[in-house]
């Protein structure tokens, strides 16, 4: 079993371990992947359907791990545990699986309630932008959302905080998308803030979440031809969208509809009960008698 060593001998040394102080400086690196992200985007140029957007897709994930393992390496000066490579083909796979049966399920439930069905197919082409997006999205996301923050967070505050916190913040900031609405943010809160965080809950890694969140995302744009967090998308299959919003989840997509909300955060209470049983939630720090509760759950070295 790994501990976290929080002895430090100076208070400058206690003040650089606390989970915030590494979340403010978290934040930088986050500001750094946005503009290299949006600087490999100008440079590569217009990509708009092109395969230019799959290699922006690829750019974007591979910087966003890069600032991680920085940040792990120089900031936390441990292993970069949650992108380990052992295992990750594994994870990531499930992550794939389990989002493509998961949003597909949802589809089946706004089609069988009359809400959607197929009235044409575009070309397999239309996939390759959908799959840049869907790389970008699940990679930047994931890391800056579960990774920092939900990670630094509950380090300090404990799951059930953290949990909060991060599923509020990954909903509110949903709201600044096109054609976004309350309900579409509260949806997004409570589906994939708590799914996504579940899923790092019960594996300590990123990988299975980042693979849930890309699979969702490309089933949902490029094989279903729904709008993804409210941006259109031109998919595989050609729908036809009907019905009260809370079925279909009107101009935004499927994700701010009912059965998405339903299907997605069934999925994560469960995966949160099964996590809490085996003892991976962690006591906010006012209700830690040591530090053997928090050790076990994250498994984390700090030198």
């Amino acid at each position: 079993m790994t501990t976290i060593d929080t002895a430090s001998p100076t208070m400058v040394a206690r003040i650089a371990r606390h989970p915030m102080f590494r979340l403010l400086i978290a934040f930088f690196f986050v500001v750094g992947g946005v503009l290299l992200s949006s600087g490999v985007g100008k440079l590569i140029g217009p990509h708009k359907g092109g395969w230019q957007s799959l290699v922006v897709g690829i750019c974007v994930a591979l910087i966003f791990v890069g600032l991680y393992a920085l940040f792990c390496r120089f900031i936390e000066r441990r292993p970069v545990v949650e992108l380990a490579l052992p295992g990750a083909a594994t994870e990531f796979g499930a992550g794939i699986g389990t989002g493509l049966l998961l949003f597909s399920a949802v589809v089946a439930v706004i089609a069988a309630l009359g809400g959607y069905s197929v009235v044409g197919t575009h070309g397999w082409g239309v996939l390759v932008p959908v799959l840049g997006i869907a790389i970008a999205s699940g990679f930047s996301e994931e890391i800056i959302f579960r990774g920092w923050f939900f990670r630094l967070v509950e380090q300090w505050l404990g799951t059930w905080i953290a949990l909060i916190l991060s599923a509020v913040l990954f909903g509110a900031l949903h709201l600044g998308n096109q054609n976004a609405t309350l309900l579409a943010g509260a949806a997004i809160t409570l589906e994939a803030g708590i799914m996504l965080a579940a899923i790092y809950i019960i594996t300590r890694r990123l990988w299975a979440a980042i693979g849930v969140h890309a699979a969702w995302n490309f089933a949902q744009g490029g094989i279903y031809g729904i709008p993804v967090s409210g941006g259109a998308m031109d998919g595989v299959l050609v729908p036809r969208i009907s019905g009260p919003d809370l079925l279909t989840g009107g101009a935004f997509g499927a994700e701010a509809s009912l059965p998405a909300i339903i299907v997605a955060t069934a999925l994560g209470i469960v995966v949160l009960v099964v996590a809490r049983r085996r003892g991976g939630f962690v006591a906010p720090f006012w209700l830690r008698k040591d530090d053997e509760p928090v050790n076990k759950a994250l498994g984390e070295v700090f030198d």
